[in-house]
């Protein structure tokens, strides 16, 4: 009889165990199947404007005010969680596209930033309300402190995993 409060408690604790892998599985799988959503249905929002969701994420770093004078490709690989190798392709046509421009760097003469051309000044603002469009149609049913719980965990989530 003494052995089995021990069974049981190793049995609950077995149980728990593999709950917890199963619970996580379905989380990473629910963000993959989210992220391949966004991508697709970000699109779809700003088809009319012919901007993927990779040169929206591009253009959204650009437009902010610290981005005004430019940033290094380094520094938008950093910020986006890009590598160099992806980001040079989408840079590239949003140059041949007339949207971003490079020029070299007044603090370092060998160094080229990246910033928005005055044509996609423009479209950061013509893409403003499709933008939040999309974003209050993905959010519907978050209450505001939903929205900001999430953030904390999202962000959570994302140290722990550049720690890995």
């Amino acid at each position: 009889m003494k052995d089995e409060p021990a069974s049981k408690s190793l049995d609950l604790s077995t149980a728990k165990n593999l709950a917890t892998i199963e619970i996580s599985n379905r989380l990473f799988f629910r963000f993959f199947q989210a992220a391949n959503t966004l991508h697709t249905k970000g699109t779809q929002a700003l088809d009319e404007f012919g901007v993927t969701t990779q040169q929206w994420s591009v253009l959204g770093a650009l437009s902010r005010p610290k981005a005004k004078d430019g940033m290094s490709v380094g520094e938008l690989s950093r910020l986006l969680l890009v590598s160099r190798q992806n980001l040079s392709g989408i840079l590239t046509r949003l140059e041949r596209d007339g949207l971003i421009e490079r020029a070299t760097s007044t603090e370092d003469r060998r160094s080229r930033k990246v910033k928005l051309s005055p044509k996609g000044e423009e479209l950061w603002v013509a893409l403003a309300d499709p933008i939040h469009n999309f974003y209050d149609q993905a959010l519907k049913g978050f209450s505001f402190d939903d929205r900001l719980q999430f953030i904390h965990y999202v962000s959570q989530l994302q140290r722990n995993m550049a720690k890995l």
